[in-house]
């Protein structure tokens, strides 16, 4: 996924190098409980499908999660009847489980899979793993929730998903649209570094895994599928969706905590551009101005309450300097960790020294205001000043924002890359395996 580029240069990721002779490029996992009736239709109308529009070679693996019917029997027959088919038994439920043992076994490049009802149409499958073939994503998720979706389904289940999604993004900050369509794709070498950190073994299995690889800066990409419900799924919807809550509930608490070894995520897939020195673009700028917008407004809020409580018992000039002081400190610290992404305590004394001289000059600022307010008149509204203050204070944020970029928080060289996964050789492309 890395390539070396002159310094300046933004990196292109690799088209995915090509395996070893006879290497399957795609490895498409089907797991499986008690599902002799529905298996063996799935996979042969999947390996037709594959063997008439897939360009490279393949593989179907049915992974069997302890079944107690002839689902095993089926799996076997497909096996000695199709040459691109294999069967793995597991003797312990649960579909994360049986997809970490097959990704973490297989030799293909590309890892997917996909729900033995065939729900999701089977059209999207190309457009699914193309972009990992190309380099240009890390994982593929199904969207039924795309605005160029066409699903079929009931209310109830509609209902469950979309609140599902609503809860991913509000408490986890997820920006992906599914995390539970049975539809999706990841690099192998994604996949080497980020299933060990998976601890789930059953349906959050997906969730816990899209969130990590975007905290490790992964790229998702996201196809608009063709889904029809299965009236016949032997999905439990509540048990699934309590697993899926406590699921939820742990890996916030990790994020929350610090457990996670976050240190382990920090994009390292590849060199990504935005962590690149490039003459005259500055790093991280417009998040920078969204983030110190934020804080600023926060914080004039606050100085403004500040300042008409201290009113009630001090001149305009004492209230105004102990509501900027003391807003000054929270300032600090919230662009401190908020804005620039300092974290930790080292610096912190000196930041917070630099941060009350930049509040020096916004107390030179603002104290000059009032200072030409008084004597403009001798007994100006308590609205006035108020005024008078915004407009300092304005003026006062956009030097406030150029003194903590440029001197208090100045940007940093980026840190060493993790090293990458290991890959083949980058110079055999999939055209060398047909």
């Amino acid at each position: 996924m890395r390539t070396d580029s002159s310094p300046g240069s933004l990196p292109a990721r690799e088209h995915l190098p090509a395996a070893g002779a006879g290497t399957p490029v795609l490895d498409v996992v089907v797991p499986v409980y008690n599902e002799e009736k529905d298996l063996g239709p799935c996979v042969r109308r999947l390996h037709e499908h594959l063997s008439r529009t897939f360009p490279y070679a393949f593989r179907i693996t049915v992974a069997d999660n302890a079944s107690t019917d002839g689902t095993p029997q089926v799996a076997a027959r497909l096996a000695a009847d199709l040459a691109a088919v294999r069967s793995v038994r597991l003797e312990q439920k649960g579909r994360g489980r049986a997809l970490r043992t097959v990704w973490s076994a297989s030799d293909a490049p590309v890892l997917a899979y996909m729900d033995v009802d065939l729900s999701t149409d089977l059209n999207a499958l190309l457009p699914l793993v193309a972009p990992l073939i190309s380099g240009h994503s890390d994982l593929a998720i199904g969207s039924r929730l795309a605005r160029s979706s066409r699903v079929v389904r009931g209310a109830k289940r509609e209902f469950i998903s979309r609140t599902y999604n609503l809860i991913l993004r509000g408490s986890l900050q997820a920006r992906f649209s599914d995390a539970q369509c049975g539809f999706k794709a990841i690099r192998r070498d994604v996949a080497q570094v980020l299933l060990p950190l998976v601890e789930d073994t059953g349906w959050f299995f997906d969730t816990e895994m899209l969130v990590l690889a975007e905290r490790a800066g992964c790229r998702i990409h996201e196809v608009p599928v063709d889904w029809v419900d299965d009236p016949d799924s032997t999905v439990h919807i509540v048990r699934t969706a309590t697993e899926d809550l406590k699921g939820v509930w742990r890996v916030g608490k990790a994020l929350a905590t610090g457990s996670l070894p976050l240190d382990r995520l920090a994009r390292p897939f590849g060199d990504d551009p935005r962590d690149r020195d490039l003459t005259g673009v500055p790093q991280g700028l417009a998040r920078q101005l969204v983030g110190f917008c934020v804080v600023g407004a926060l914080s004039t809020l606050f100085y403004l309450l500040l300042y008409s409580g201290f009113r009630h018992f001090a001149g305009s000039q004492l209230a105004n300097a102990l509501a900027l002081l003391v807003s000054a400190v929270a300032n600090t610290a919230a662009n401190r960790r908020l804005t620039f992404g300092v974290r930790g305590r080292g610096g912190a004394v000196r930041h917070q020294a630099q941060g009350l001289v930049v509040f020096g000059i916004g107390l030179v600022l603002t104290s000059g205001s009032l200072a030409a307010l008084s004597a403009a008149t001798t007994d100006p509204d308590h609205s006035t000043e108020l005024a008078v203050l915004i407009a300092a204070n304005l003026a006062a944020t956009v030097l406030r924002f150029l003194l903590f970029r440029a001197w208090v928080f100045p940007d940093t060289p980026p840190a060493a890359p993790c090293p990458e996964p290991h890959r083949p050789d980058p110079q055999r492309t999939w055209s060398d395996a047909r």
